[in-house]
């Protein structure tokens, strides 16, 4: 036969023999208490899970109420942060600084101009605010450093102008969105 350990009372602290090995409390006056507690965190618990749930919804519901349009923009955020990542070690591609300042995805070939490459890895690099923003992109320059980067043919191929229309669908943009957090968490 097992000899009976004392156990601490989880309402009053005080040391008891236990009756059985599942015993908590000391006393009819402790174990009142100890199951209005358990009542009260069961009742927490279930308005989180309820709460949870109706977050839950509500994101669906604004998942689905979102255009084409609002899933690129989420697509656009999700890239640039991973070209952010990915060049975070090397100066900005136009003017080979490093500085303090503000970051940016810069694409060499506009998405205006270009939007079938838009969300192509080689035609977008870290790039300075002062660059991306005043200088128009510092094209001049970021040609000859991409070409350093990539190599000339791959440049003129970026140039050429007889890409493929890229149109994404919904679920294309989603499942890229998904790819790129995946590339993101890898790089952080």
């Amino acid at each position: 036969m097992k000899k009976v350990r004392c156990k601490k009372c989880k309402i009053c602290g005080l040391e008891f023999l236990p009756r059985s090995s599942f015993a908590k409390v000391c006393s009819v006056t402790c174990a009142m208490q100890f199951a209005k507690e358990q009542a009260e965190k069961e009742k927490i618990k279930q308005r989180k899970a309820r709460e949870k749930a109706e977050r839950a919804k509500i994101k669906q519901v604004r998942e689905n109420l979102k255009s084409r349009a609002d899933w690129l923009k989420d697509l656009q955020k999700v890239f640039n942060q991973f070209i952010r990542l990915r060049d975070k070690d090397l100066p900005c591609i136009s003017c080979g600084r490093f500085h303090q300042g503000q970051w940016h995805a810069g694409h060499y070939r506009t998405t205006k101009a270009c939007p079938e490459l838009r969300f192509n890895e080689e035609n977008c690099h870290k790039q300075c605010q002062p660059c991306n923003t005043h200088l128009s992109g510092n094209i001049t320059e970021y040609r000859i450093n991409l070409v350093q980067k990539i190599g000339l043919e791959r440049v003129e191929w970026l140039e050429r102008k007889d890409h493929k229309p890229l149109k994404l669908t919904i679920p294309e943009i989603k499942e890229l969105i998904r790819v790129y957090k995946v590339k993101c968490k890898g790089l952080m």
